[in-house]
């Protein structure tokens, strides 16, 4: 699996804005369908189904105050958490910053990556998603490579 990063994150990291800054109060969205070949592109074809928030609340998550080893993690008194709005497969993922509009941009900050049960870049405990069942992400981190 490979992380896919925008060109306004990239750009935004090489200025003056940290990580969990431009995500502070973001949004993992789970999709069903074909990934986007990179993450500046426009999301057209596939469902949007399931869309994590602060203990499916609508807010946006939150990070811990400290990166650990390179990664930022998910803030453990958080309940980061969805609602299906279908029942279909997860295949893959955006996190986007609040205000994130699924247009073809490259100034929006994504990160965007497969959805699995093991060895994906989101692993959730299934990914056959019900309709208005809540799904939970216990743990989530984004880290930059040491290579």
């Amino acid at each position: 699996m490979t992380i896919k990063v925008s060109t306004g994150l990239r750009n935004k990291l090489m200025d003056t804005n940290p990580f969990k800054t431009i995500f502070n109060l973001g949004f993992i969205k789970i999709y069903n369908g074909t990934e986007p070949v990179d993450a500046d592109a426009v999301i057209s074809g596939p469902t949007l189904i399931l869309t994590i928030s602060n203990n499916s609340t609508g807010t946006g998550i939150t990070w811990e105050a400290a990166a650990v080893a390179g990664a930022c993690l998910k803030k453990a008194s958080e309940t980061w958490s969805g609602v299906a709005s279908a029942t279909l497969t997860a295949n893959f993922f955006r996190l986007v910053a609040a205000g994130d509009d699924a247009t073809a941009s490259t100034t929006q900050a994504r990160v965007q990556g497969a959805v699995g049960t093991a060895g994906a870049d989101l692993n959730m405990t299934t990914t056959s998603l019900v309709n208005t069942t809540t799904y939970p992400v216990d743990s989530f981190s984004v880290s930059v490579p040491t290579y």
